[in-house]
C-alpha cells in the first residue's frame, strides 16, 4: 500500500524513503537495535566506561519499543476511517519532530549547563570527568532517538484526546482506536525503566515520571470519550 508524503511519521519516511532501500519494519528496528547496542557495549569495552553501559542498553531497549510502537500507530491509525484532518494533525504537521528537538535540547542544557552546577554531573557519573568523544557522540544520538519518539508518544496522546471529541467513528474502530491508546500508555509505562538511573536527578526523574504521567492521563481521557 503506497503511503503519500503527510501520511507517515518522519522516522517511517527516512526507513522507507531512501532509494535502493527495501527493508521491512521488523528488520528496520532490528538494524536499530544491534547497531546501537553494538556501539554502546563496544564503546564501553574500549574506553572502560562500564557504569554507562548498563543505562545505555536501557535507553536503546526503550527506543526500539519506541519505534516498534511508531510502527503499529502509524500502520493502524492510516487504516481508520477518520477524516482528512486527523491524519494530516497526527502525520503532516511534524509536531513529533517539535517535541522531540524541543526536549532534547531540554535534556541537553540540563545535561552541561544545569547540571554541573551541583556537584558530580550524570556525564560524570557516567563516564567520568573527561568523557571520550566518540562515546558523547553516541550518548547523543542515543539520547535524539530517545526524545523523538518520547515526543512521538505525547503528541499522539493529544491527537488522540483531539480525535475522541471531534471524530465519530464506528463500533469497530472505536475498538480499534482504544487499544491504540491502551498501547500508547504500554510505551509510556517502559519508559519507566530509566528511573532506576535518575534516582539522583530529580529534575529528570520528575520529567520523566511527569510524561508518563501525562500520557497516561490523556490516552486514558481519549478512550474514556471513544
Amino acid at each position: 500500500m503506497s503511503r503519500e508524503y503527510g501520511e507517515t511519521w518522519v522516522y517511517e519516511s527516512l526507513v522507507g524513503g531512501i532509494p535502493g532501500l527495501n527493508i521491512s519494519r521488523p528488520l528496520a528496528v532490528a538494524l536499530q537495535f544491534l547497531i546501537f547496542e553494538v556501539g554502546v557495549v563496544g564503546l564501553g569495552w574500549y574506553y572502560g566506561t562500564w557504569d554507562a553501559v548498563a543505562a545505555g542498553t536501557v535507553a536503546v531497549v526503550v527506543a526500539a519499543v519506541g519505534s516498534v510502537e511508531m510502527h503499529r500507530l502509524g500502520a493502524k491509525n492510516r487504516l481508520l476511517g477518520t477524516p482528512p484532518e486527523h491524519k494530516r494533525l497526527l502525520f503532516g504537521s511534524s509536531i513529533e519532530i517539535v517535541l522531540g528537538v524541543l526536549a532534547f535540547i531540554a535534556l541537553v542544557t540540563y545535561l552541561f549547563a544545569w547540571d554541573v552546577t551541583a556537584g558530580p554531573t550524570l556525564i560524570d557519573r557516567l563516564f567520568g570527568p573527561e568523557p571520550p568523544l566518540p562515546v558523547v557522540y553516541l550518548t547523543l544520538l542515543v539520547l535524539w532517538d530517545l526524545t523523538y519518539r518520547i515526543g512521538t508518544s505525547w503528541w499522539s496522546a493529544v491527537v488522540a484526546l483531539w480525535r475522541a471529541v471531534h471524530v465519530d467513528l464506528s463500533p469497530e474502530e472505536r475498538a480499534t482506536v482504544r487499544r491504540l491508546d491502551a498501547e500508547n500508555i504500554g510505551f509510556s509505562l517502559v519508559q519507566l525503566a530509566l528511573v532506576p538511573f535518575l534516582l539522583t536527578e530529580p529534575v529528570l526523574l520528575g520529567a520523566v515520571v511527569g510524561h508518563v504521567l501525562a500520557v497516561a492521563i490523556v490516552c486514558s481521557a481519549a478512550i474514556w470519550l471513544s
